[in-house]
């Protein structure tokens, strides 16, 4: 039984490690921009291979250089609470999973009511920043321990501006500054409401709404989704609230 009890310390002495890593990266995001994220490596290998030129666009854009209609606009369609919750939203994660067990078993098409998966904006920069696309508990739980650090260590508007600096928004688009130029060939600070909300629209099936062979496996309406982002966009805050303050 030696052996299996020096296997288990090797295993738990990697684990450490790793979140150590974990919070050393995030430690150096709270200064410095990310150069890329593991979902980016990953989609540059599947379209590039080893080849050095690839059709991947990226351009980083500061915070305030950002419209406050993309802001607004992608609180709605992605985590409207974002700037109060903690970085996880147990009750929309336990109505997602339902959600999607149902329309699993029901084999249904393309849904034109459904506005938010399970995850926040947290778990979701959690995950591209360093984790893979696989769907187990291990990595789930992974991705709940990240969120717990970028929570913990970096402000609401530093993730949100890294967030919104290296989220998917179609094939090899990387984040609202290579977005707003790909679609409307201007910068991220001149997007209008419209342009907001259909950019927004699209966070959940990027790759659908860039080019229609992606479309087969996406349950999504993005014209229903674009309206119900406009009706909603003025009803998001764009800081905190104020705590209440004590009797």
């Amino acid at each position: 039984m030696r052996w299996f009890g020096y296997f288990l310390k090797c295993v738990l002495g990697g684990f450490i490690a790793m979140q150590i890593y974990f919070v050393i990266q995030i430690g150096l995001w709270i200064s410095l921009d990310p150069d890329s994220t593991a979902f980016q490596r990953a989609e540059r290998w599947r379209l590039c291979g080893l080849h050095w030129s690839c059709p991947i666009q990226s351009s980083w854009a500061p915070y305030d250089n950002i419209s406050s209609n993309l802001k607004r606009a992608v609180l709605v369609s992605e985590d409207d609470i974002f700037l109060q919750h903690l970085g996880v939203r147990i009750e929309d994660m336990q109505k997602a999973w339902a959600k999607n067990s149902q329309l699993n078993q029901r084999g249904n098409g393309k849904s034109k009511t459904a506005l938010r998966g399970g995850s926040t904006i947290t778990q979701q920069l959690a995950k591209n920043l360093f984790l893979s696309s696989e769907q187990n508990y291990f990595r789930k739980a992974q991705e709940l321990i990240i969120t717990g650090l970028l929570e913990a260590m970096m402000s609401k508007q530093r993730l949100y501006e890294i967030y919104l600096n290296s989220v998917e928004w179609g094939e090899g688009i990387f984040g609202i500054g290579a977005a707003s130029r790909h679609y409307y060939g201007i910068s991220p600070a001149g997007l209008n409401r419209e342009q907001a909300a259909a950019l927004a629209s699209a966070l959940p099936a990027p790759k659908c709404f860039d080019k229609t062979q992606y479309c087969r496996k996406a349950n999504i309406h993005f014209p229903t989704r674009q309206e119900f982002i406009l009706e909603n966009m003025d009803r998001v805050a764009l800081k905190p609230l104020p705590k209440p303050k004590k009797p």
